[in-house]
């Protein structure tokens, strides 16, 4: 196959979707297929201007350039070509390939959902109304699309105008090979980035700032849990640089708590905390996958997270779960979630062990090279539709 994949520009700094690209094409490229990759390059944006006219710079090249150069390049494709979208947040982009054989991969629609006002935790202005808009109205040409999730298919069923062709499942792919380190393995990973794991263990968390991550809820049970333990364990963050209210609110951790955000780390050293810690502690508000989840249980770590999908998705039976932080009476909820955490570290041996091999099993499902090949059949699918 000759495949065009569509990509977010370099200037956008994405950190994700650039990741999850690179898998396609890699993937791709070592089953025999041809790859190009597509994305608006900064001619406007590269311009010396104020940063605050860098966005409308970038506007120039993702909306006016790029289109013309596609409409260009189109004309000496052969007409069996391949367009693969790595995230439907491509969607302006769509209406130009939508006659043409192609895939949209689907990740989550926080972004939307919170432009229509289901989400209060996160409003958005006018122009990202407007802009989310611009980016239904392109994926909903669509007619093939891989879903990361269950949850995510079935919200995506609300966005379309009609029933599409292929509208799929596969799950994400560990994109590293986390796997479970001794003792000793993790202790030289992580002494170059100066942290020392403590003998009896700590808590931890992975991921960013953003309002679905829900940093502050597990701070909020960090809290709950060391009122209530006679000797806590610290808990790690590891991640982005808090914000400074983060930062505010670890100041307010009982004496006998103690919490350390933690940046910067490999993915070799993320695997060696997840190795090393009890718990981590995971209650998202919202995911389209939730990688962490499965990071843990490859590495043998233990798991609490939100009970809804799609995060019990990825957990299966190997997490342990807590209600999602409620808008009225969070504390009440981060009470309840300290004692569930207290509970778990309390869990026997065996039990321990029990859920461990749970998770091993679990994460049997994110398996790189079966979702390569998952979507290689898709690939063939849409491209096979086009030309009968």
């Amino acid at each position: 196959m000759h495949i065009v994949q569509f990509v977010h520009p370099d200037f956008l700094n994405s950190q994700s979707m650039p990741r999850f690209a690179k898998m396609i094409a890699e993937g791709m490229r070592a089953r025999g297929h041809q790859v190009d990759i597509w994305a608006a390059r900064p001619l406007a944006y590269g311009v010396p201007a104020p940063t605050r006219l860098k966005k409308w710079l970038g506007y120039i090249d993702q909306f006016i350039f790029f289109p013309l150069w596609v409409r260009w390049r189109l004309r000496r494709l052969e007409a069996n070509t391949l367009f693969v979208f790595g995230d439907q947040a491509l969607g302006p982009w769509v209406p130009l390939v939508a006659c043409r054989p192609h895939v949209i991969h689907v990740h989550d629609f926080m972004a939307l959902r919170s432009a229509l006002g289901e989400f209060s935790q996160n409003p958005t202005g006018w122009a990202g109304r407007q802009y989310q808009a611009l980016i239904r109205r392109g994926f909903s040409r669509g007619r093939h699309f891989v879903s990361v999730s269950d949850n995510t298919r079935h919200q995506l069923q609300r966005f379309l105008p009609r029933q599409p062709d292929v509208s799929e499942v596969i799950y994400n792919g560990l994109n590293y090979p986390f796997r479970r380190m001794n003792a000793g393995e993790s202790l030289a990973e992580l002494l170059p980035a100066g942290l020392v794991p403590p003998s009896e263990g700590f808590l931890l968390h992975v991921g960013g700032n953003e309002w679905y991550k829900n940093r502050q809820g597990v701070l909020e049970i960090y809290q709950a849990y060391a009122r209530q333990a006679e000797n806590p364990l610290p808990l790690w963050l590891v991640g982005t640089e808090p914000t400074m209210a983060l930062k505010a609110l670890a100041r307010q951790t009982a004496a006998k708590g103690k919490v350390r955000f933690i940046s910067g780390l490999s993915n070799k050293q993320v695997c060696a905390a997840y190795s090393a810690a009890r718990l981590m502690v995971f209650p998202s508000l919202a995911e389209g996958f939730g990688w962490p989840i499965a990071e843990a249980m490859a590495c043998g770590c233990l798991v609490l997270t939100t009970g809804e999908a799609p995060m019990t998705e990825v957990g299966g039976d190997a997490a342990f779960y807590i209600p999602s932080r409620p808008q009225r009476n969070p504390g009440a909820w981060a009470e309840q979630s300290g004692a569930r955490v207290l509970e778990i570290l309390q869990t026997s041996p065996d039990e321990t062990g029990s859920r461990r091999q749970r998770g091993y099993r679990q994460v049997a499902k994110f398996d790189a090279e079966q979702t390569l090949n998952a979507y290689e059949r898709i690939y063939r699918q849409a491209l096979g539709k086009a030309q009968s």
